[in-house]
């Protein structure tokens, strides 16, 4: 009953449909792309530099004569994979504290909202920036410093899930019955409180990928020749009087790729709390 009112809410939303099509789309592209008849995204081309897009080279093609387009399309597979890993790692750590700090709460709980409230205080992107200038710029330390520095929204949902889910009849039975905290957690609470976590992961993707790309635009994201959005972009700063196409078509996949994901977040949300879906 309740999942058929979600799909509804869904299907009645043509951003949310929308945006869920694109991100359909971007990962046939990126799982896709070693099978699509493209130019090798490394190969360099000393007779092709610069050239505009054609008929050979649909994006064109940049100061090394490589091709924009299969660079683009290798692009979407470092964008998506270390935007799930990041998300992952901070989806990871956001529910084992927020779980932590609303299951036991008292000193606990106001040690971890401390510390939450001290990791706030710091920009986020500055502090990335802080802790990549003494390491080296990676995929994996990307990945690793994203997910690290973006766990304390899920945490603060989780937590706030656990306070109201905890003194629900069902927990208490469970308590009744001898059933441990642990498997109370796990197996009770847990799977009741995923619904915002959810929401926030697919939101969060979005704030990878964008956090990613402006790392690599700055040269201190991946490296090159490794294709990313954000390193073409730096190619095509470079040359934007004479070859406009550069910053264009990477552009445009981060602006289509980050709105598609606030889309089908924002529209889950929507559906899936009974206030906004009752609004509808």
């Amino acid at each position: 009953m309740i999942q058929g009112a979600v799909w509804k809410s869904v299907r009645q939303n043509p951003l949310t449909l929308f945006g869920g099509f694109v991100v359909l789309m971007l990962f046939v592209v990126a799982l896709g792309a070693p099978y699509f008849p493209v130019h090798d995204p490394y190969s360099i081309d000393a007779d092709a530099v610069l050239e505009a897009p054609g008929l050979g080279h649909p994006f064109g093609t940049d100061e090394l004569g490589r091709d924009v387009f299969s660079r683009v399309i290798y692009g979407a597979r470092i964008s998506l994979w270390v935007g799930f890993v990041s998300v992952g790692i901070a989806i990871v750590i956001g529910i084992f504290l927020g779980a932590v700090a609303g299951y036991y709460g008292g000193w606990m709980d106001g040690l971890i909202m401390r510390f939450v409230d001290v990791m706030l205080c710091f920009p986020t992107f500055f502090l990335i920036l802080a802790v990549i200038a003494f390491l080296e710029p990676n995929i994996a330390t990307i990945m690793a410093i994203i997910g690290l520095t973006g766990w304390m929204g899920v945490c603060r949902l989780v937590r706030a899930e656990f306070l109201s889910l905890k003194e629900r009849d069902f927990v208490q039975s469970a308590r009744a019955l001898g059933v441990g905290n642990l498997r109370i957690i796990v197996h009770h609470i847990l799977p009741n409180s995923l619904t915002p976590v959810m929401v926030a992961a697919i939101l969060g993707i979005a704030g990878a990928i964008l956090t990613e790309s402006a790392l690599s635009f700055l040269g201190i994201g991946v490296q090159p020749p490794t294709p990313s959005w954000g390193n073409i972009l730096t190619s095509g700063k470079d040359n934007l009087q004479i070859a406009w196409w550069l910053s264009l078509f990477p552009g445009l996949a981060i602006l289509v790729t980050v709105l598609s994901y606030n889309l089908l977040g924002e529209g889950l949300r929507d559906a899936l709390d009974p206030r906004l879906r009752g609004s509808r």
